[in-house]
Formats: structure tokens, sequence, C-alpha cells
């Protein structure tokens, strides 16, 4: 796998002009529909406190950090790390919906590109790898067991790995039917790799979710220490 520089390329996973202007407005539209609801439905109140700004702030330079090493076959076949499930655990999915799109902008101020990529990109960089994290969430909240190890293996662990795949295989979707690229060209450049994205994601999230639960469970939005550390 060839690695790339920051500035060959943005890191992300479309190549827009392979798409009719209607599959542009199209993609606009829900990206502004996913904007809005993630604006109106964001616990705003959290960011009352200084710690919890600062904490969100510095998990979004990490990711545009992080972002910027990536590797590749093609154009708009990349592969990196996301960190939008750790968003989503730690702060819920609206606030990792808008900070994926943070990251996105600032990538694509950096590199000097145009904006129409952006609503593609964010609808598959941030909303739907935050729907499967935060899915994995509720499923797993709301008919197993308050256990810890349940959480960390199954919410983070787990839940990063699907989201993760999930991109992978959406985008791959989406590369093919645009006719970007060939079902062949896909599977031989992405696809098959999708363990190299799985693995990572899943086990850095993974970590950092279990040391944050452990030491600072009151950063994390979606773990209640009440009900899944006292009286065990």
């Amino acid at each position: 796998m060839r690695p790339q520089s920051p500035c060959d390329g943005l890191p992300v996973n479309i190549l827009i002009e392979h798409f009719s202007v209607t599959a542009q407005i199209i993609a606009w539209l829900l990206f502004i529909l996913a904007v809005a609801v993630a604006i109106w439905r964001a616990p705003w109140y959290h960011l009352r406190e200084t710690a919890s700004l600062n904490i969100l702030l510095a998990m979004i330079v990490g990711i545009m950090v992080v972002w910027t090493l990536k590797a590749g076959f093609a154009p708009g076949l990349s592969i990196h790390l996301l960190g939008t499930t750790l968003l989503t655990l730690m702060f819920g999915w609206a606030f990792a919906i808008l900070g994926i799109i943070v990251v996105i902008g600032a990538h694509m101020l950096y590199a000097g590109s145009g904006w129409v990529e952006l609503p593609m990109d964010a609808l598959l960089l941030g909303l739907l790898p935050a729907f499967v994290s935060f899915t994995v969430f509720r499923f797993v909240d709301t008919h197993l067991p308050n256990n810890f190890f349940i959480y960390i293996f199954l919410v983070a662990f787990f839940g990063a790995g699907l989201a993760a795949a999930s991109v992978v295989f959406v985008t791959s979707i989406v590369h093919i039917t645009s006719g970007a690229y060939t079902a062949a060209e896909v599977w031989h450049d992405y696809t098959r790799y999708v363990p190299l994205v799985m693995f990572p994601e899943s086990f850095i999230t993974g970590m950092l979710m279990t040391l944050f639960v452990a030491y600072r469970p009151e950063w994390v939005s979606t773990f209640d220490d009440s009900r899944y550390l006292k009286d065990k």
C-alpha cells in the first residue's frame, strides 16, 4: 500500500466529478438536513463547562492530525482512521457529526480545494459512522446488562470496527454506482483492505474509551458510572 503525504490530496473518499448534478443537489439537501438536526439535537449545555469544550476541541484537532496519516492505491480510495465513534461515545452523535464536518472543512481549507465534495464526505465520514456507532450503543444499552466489559467490548471495540467497515462498504458502493471505478477495481484497491481499517479503528477507540471510562467517566456522555461501575 502506497503511503501518501498530507498534500497528496484530501483524506476523503469521494470523486465528486463522477456524480450527476442531481446527485450532488440531493447530497447537499441531505447534508443541510443532517447539520440542522445535529445543531437542534446537540446537547449544547455540556459545553458551558470549559473543560468539556476544551476536550471536544482537543479531540477535533487530534482527528485533524490523524487524518493526515493515510494510505491508498487510487484517488478517492484512501484508508485512514476516522475517530467518529470516539466522538459519538464521548459527546453524542450530534457533536460527532458537527465535529467531523469541522475536520473535513479544515482539510479542505488546508488543501485549497473547493467545497463541492463537502456534503458527500460529511455524509460518509460523519453521519454514517455516527449513526452506526450510536445504533450499536442504543442496542447494547437497551437489550444487554449494564456491564463495564460489555460496554467496552461491544460498544467501543465492536462499534468502532463496525462503523469503520460500514464506511468502506458504502464508499465502495458509491464509487461503483457513480462509475468512478469498476467493482473489480474497487475490490482490488480498497474494499478487500477493510480489516486494515477495522482493526486500528477498533483497537484505538476501545483503548481510549477504556481509559476514559475508568479514570474520567464524567467525560463520556454515553457512559453512566452509577449504572456500569457502582455496586458491581
